[in-house]
Formats: C-alpha cells, sequence, structure tokens
C-alpha cells in the first residue's frame, strides 16, 4: 500500500462532459475551485452547446476541448478528454453534478494509494425535487460503507476516477450507447485489477428527466448491457416481476417516511419508464442506426443512514 497524502500531493485532471449545461456546470465548476487537492487540471468536453455553458465555463481556470454533435458517443467524449490529461489520475464527473465537501476529490483519490487499483467511484445523491424511485436506486447502488475491493466492476462515471495509464493500455468504447464506463472496469477488473468504492466522497447528481428520457436512458443502457454481457436475457417476466417489485418496494420506504400519497403516481411512472426502456434495449439487435443513437444521446431494503461525518461543517462548500 502506498501513501494516500502522497497520491494527493500528485493532483488530478478533471474530466467533464457536456452539452446544454448552463443550469448546472457553473455549480460544478466552483465545487472544483474549492477542492483541498490544488493540483488540478480541468478539461471541459463540450458537443456543440448552444446556450450559455461554455461562457459560463470560460470565467474558470479550464481547459475547453470541442466536438461536433455528430461525433459523440459518451466512450469518444472521454477518450477525447482523457487525451488531453496531464495527469497520472482523472477524475471524470458530469457536468449537472455538484460536491458537497471541499475534501471531495482528496477522499476520491486516496484508494490509489493502492497500487492495484484501477477505477474509484464515490457516492451519488439526488437532488431534493429528484424522482423518490431514482431516489432509492441512488441509496441501493450507493451505499455508506466504503469498499477498497468490491469483488465485481460495477462503477459510473458520473463521479469517478481511473489512472491515465490504464487508460492508455485501452480506451472507452466509443461504439456503446452508454455503460462505457462498465466495459472499461470490467476488462481491467478480470485482469486482476481492483474496483474501489469511497462513499465520503459525495456528490448530488442533478437529473432533470421527464419520463420519455428516463426510458430512453434505460433503453439504450440495456442496449450496451447486451454487447457487454451477450449471454444475459430480459424477458417479459422479468419486465413484469421487477417493475411490481420495485415500485412496491418504493412504495413500502415512501409509507415509511410517510409521503406515499405524494410518491406514488410518481414511483409508478418512473418504474414502468425504467424497466420498460430496459425489456425495448434488450431486444434491440445488432446496429443502433444513428437516429435512434442521437434521441439517446440528447428495491432495497429499509435502512437508517449513518449520521454526518465528523469536521461535517469544514468540509462542506458553500454555494451562496
Amino acid at each position: 500500500m502506498g501513501d494516500a497524502s502522497n497520491v494527493k500531493s500528485q493532483g488530478c485532471s478533471v474530466v467533464i462532459r457536456c452539452y446544454n449545461e448552463e443550469r448546472h456546470i457553473g455549480k460544478l465548476l466552483a465545487g472544483l475551485v474549492a477542492q483541498s487537492v490544488r493540483n488540478t487540471e480541468i478539461i471541459v468536453v463540450d458537443s456543440g452547446s448552444t446556450d450559455a455553458t461554455l461562457s459560463i465555463a470560460g470565467r474558470f481556470p479550464v481547459k475547453i476541448v470541442r466536438m461536433q454533435p455528430e461525433e459523440f458517443s459518451f466512450g469518444h467524449s472521454l477518450n477525447l478528454g482523457c487525451s488531453h490529461a496531464s495527469y497520472e489520475f482523472i477524475v471524470i464527473a458530469s457536468a449537472h453534478v455538484y460536491p458537497l465537501y471541499t475534501d471531495w476529490l482528496e477522499r476520491l483519490l486516496a484508494p490509489f494509494a493502492d497500487p492495484e487499483v484501477a477505477l474509484v467511484y464515490g457516492k451519488q445523491r439526488g437532488a431534493a425535487d429528484a424522482w423518490y424511485s431514482e431516489q432509492q436506486i441512488y441509496k441501493k447502488w450507493f451505499p455508506e460503507e466504503s469498499l477498497a475491493d468490491q469483488g465485481h466492476p460495477f462503477c459510473n462515471n458520473a463521479n469517478a476516477a481511473i489512472r491515465r495509464s490504464l487508460w492508455e493500455e485501452h480506451h472507452y468504447n466509443r461504439d456503446l450507447t452508454g455503460l462505457e464506463d462498465l466495459e472499461w472496469a470490467k476488462r481491467f477488473f478480470e485482469a486482476g485489477k481492483k474496483i474501489a468504492y469511497c462513499a465520503e466522497a459525495e456528490i448530488v447528481h442533478v437529473h432533470e428527466e421527464k419520463a420519455a428520457q428516463i426510458y430512453n436512458r434505460y433503453r439504450r443502457e440495456a442496449i450496451a448491457f447486451k454487447r457487454i454481457y451477450p449471454d444475459r436475457s430480459f424477458s417479459p417476466s422479468d419486465f413484469l416481476l421487477l417493475f411490481v417489485g420495485n415500485a412496491l418496494s418504493d412504495c413500502c420506504h415512501a409509507w415509511h417516511e410517510g409521503s406515499f400519497f405524494r410518491k406514488i403516481a410518481g414511483v409508478i411512472l418512473f418504474r414502468w419508464m425504467q424497466f420498460f426502456g430496459t425489456y425495448r434495449g434488450y431486444r434491440q439487435r445488432g446496429f443502433v442506426p444513428p437516429e435512434l443513437a442521437s434521441r439517446f444521446y440528447y428495491p432495497n431494503r429499509l435502512s437508517k443512514s449513518k449520521g454526518p461525518l465528523r469536521n461535517e461543517k469544514q468540509r462542506l462548500i458553500s454555494y451562496d
């Protein structure tokens, strides 16, 4: 094991993919400027924004890399950003997330003190007005306990970090309609590297999706998942069982919290779009037409949350 303080002192490159993110990117960049890791390089990969995204980004010390919208895929934009990175550690963040604490980067990078760690991903929580079901998904995917070696390749690069030297060995798959992070992690996990989860590296993920966008997101991710794991299947009975099971689980949580009647309609809509989109994605065969790709792009158990970490007030970022 290496020294976490040495990892911090090395600094990092931060790659942010964006398209028309004027409502959110300023908050993320302000949070990055407030980090305790001072040696940072911020790379904004823009795929043709037509709003104020780039003018807002230009107020911060960033490097802007442009690509045409028709060139975009999740993997290709990440590869473009990573190709401009100068540091060994590359942090990947969605443009519509923001950190809660000044030591977000420090904690996200700390597991790299172990030279066998290929990728670290951090906790995500939804904004206060997020879909209730998505909040439940975040709690399931991003638990309260960290794992130095989680034993499977799951990750999410809305809030993650990788080694540049490993990216140079294997770039992100530019042809996938999503889950390029899972494909990359799976490659190195199967090669014996570790995937680490850091619960203390927390961000808020702002997903302002309408029902059709939820459907599209899960459909394109199912198409990608089928390519990564071609032996997997998703039958009509899987669709129904997962829809009913997860909707009931969410309703139980909402009832337990006293918000059942306010949340039930949203729960049913979200879970239907999630699993119907997944079902349709699994049924997709062969080549994904450009028109479809363009449209794509543009139940956990009841548990008590842990209390705040020590010195939380000192670590909090003020966005006022």
